[in-house]
């Protein structure tokens, strides 16, 4: 399906962009149209002088809603919000000094936001003010490390990720490049206070035993852990999870990990090019709680190809029975650079109906009570299944304070490693961005380019 728009004047087309994919998922969106482009829907997007109190893209946005919900029949469970951190807008008030049920209220009245919406999400921004008290947004900072290597590529997947098997000969080499950051790190942020570290990827487990504790030790040595309140390291898929890597974090003050499945249906996981078993998670999480590790967390993914809710409702009943300490769900996004994207007119089909979408996240957010889980962060995505979100549930004190971080824009965020964005968050309201390149050749010859971006960056 292609649909077209035109704009009376040149503005906000980011957001009218958005709003179209919402209502039309999976479309070709097409901005001033030509005869020969023949889309199927055209939409004339208004203008008008409106007086100076009045916010604009706001009122353009409301108007486009109620038009396309008119004529579709659609209405949004997010409303005219097309951007990934609607708890942004709910924290907004709750500072100004509202309570829940009015931020909920303008969430709802401003945005369009369906009730339930509106309310997870001001409830959300209150769990996330008492989960961030003690952090210091002005003289503290967070440290993401990225480990790009994978033992294979999932066909959602569009993150940096590279096989193991090609590069574990040269991960030493990586971990080189990485160490001139650290040491940047630490010498430009030696009088702040480091509140938290997260190891992501790609499969951070990846790495060998020995890679691993030099990495951890190399840490330890370089930074002060004085202030440190949460250290994760994503164990990720189960296929790169040992004993021996394992022993690695428990010696090191890694307070929380990650063991994803995405799914608990054997025929899903080969689909999805996941090269383990069911079994092999269950094993990994009975393995990494033998340990002592006392703050797991599992990813789930809804919307992967040709599951149904009952695939979703067998996955959460198996992920009860291992009874982790918090669960994140994700609708899944499709994006550019995925397998599943580039393979969506063959075989493979990507999540379900609006129906479906929304009865699979009611099933997780039922599942995530049953544990005993609150949801305590929430963003969103383009292209996502049923226009739905991404959640983070966990026991009492076991939500991940940086996954609220880096959402929330509220701290400035060191990232090392290919691929990686750091981002720098100044006083009063600045926040800018600092990226290091994907590929891994190029990091590694480029590294003095990619410091220099951060030093220039926090001049």
């Amino acid at each position: 399906m292609k649909v077209g728009f035109t704009l009376e004047k040149d503005e906000f087309e980011y957001d009218i962009r958005g709003l179209l994919m919402a209502f039309y998922p999976g479309a070709d969106i097409i901005q001033d149209p030509k005869p020969e482009d023949a889309v199927d829907v055209l939409w004339n997007v208004p203008t008008c002088d409106l007086p100076a109190r009045v916010d604009r893209k706001t009122w353009m946005k409301d108007v486009m809603y109620r038009r396309i919900s008119e004529a579709t029949g659609i209405t949004l469970p997010w409303g005219t919000l097309t951007g990934i951190r609607p708890t942004k807008l709910a924290m907004a008030e709750l500072l100004a000094g509202k309570s829940i049920a009015e931020a909920a209220e303008v969430m709802e009245k401003v945005h369009l936001v369906s009730p339930e919406k509106s309310l997870l999400s001001a409830n959300i921004a209150a769990r996330e003010q008492e989960i961030l008290k003690n952090i210091d947004y002005t003289d503290g900072y967070s440290l993401y490390i990225g480990i790009p290597f994978c033992p294979t590529t999932c066909l959602y997947c569009s993150f940096t990720s590279y096989p193991m098997s090609r590069w574990e000969p040269r991960m030493g080499e990586y971990l080189d490049a990485l160490e001139k950051e650290i040491d940047f790190t630490a010498e430009r942020f030696g009088n702040k206070k480091l509140n938290t570290i997260y190891i992501g990827g790609g499969t951070p487990t990846s790495l060998p035993p020995a890679l691993m504790e030099r990495l951890l030790s190399r840490l330890e040595k370089t930074f002060s852990y004085q202030d440190l309140q949460e250290f994760t390291v994503e164990g990720g898929r189960p296929d790169s999870i040992t004993p021996e890597k394992l022993a690695v974090l428990k010696n090191h003050p890694v307070t929380r990990i990650s063991i994803n499945p995405q799914t608990m249906n054997e025929d899903t996981l080969r689909r999805i090019g996941r090269r383990h078993t069911v079994q092999d998670i269950r094993d990994a999480y009975a393995m990494a709680r033998e340990m002592g590790f006392d703050n797991i967390n599992m990813d789930i993914i809804l919307g992967l190809p040709e599951e149904t809710p009952a695939d979703v409702a067998h996955t959460l009943e198996e992920i009860r029975k291992l009874s982790p300490d918090s669960l994140t769900v994700h609708s899944l996004a499709v994006k550019r650079a995925s397998r599943l994207k580039m393979e969506a007119e063959g075989t493979v089909v990507a999540g379900g109906t609006q129906e479906e979408s929304e009865e699979m996240m009611r099933l997780s957010q039922e599942a995530a009570a049953a544990m005993g889980m609150e949801p305590y962060y929430l963003y969103r995505q383009k292209n996502m299944a049923g226009n739905l979100e991404n959640t983070g549930y966990a026991r009492e004190g076991k939500a991940g304070i940086y996954n609220i971080l880096i959402m929330e824009e509220k701290q400035t965020i060191v990232a090392l490693g290919a691929g990686t964005v750091t981002k720098g968050v100044f006083p009063p309201d600045r926040i800018e961005r600092c990226e290091n390149v994907k590929d891994i050749e190029q990091y590694l010859a480029r590294i003095d380019e990619m410091i220099e971006r951060k030093r220039k960056l926090f001049v």
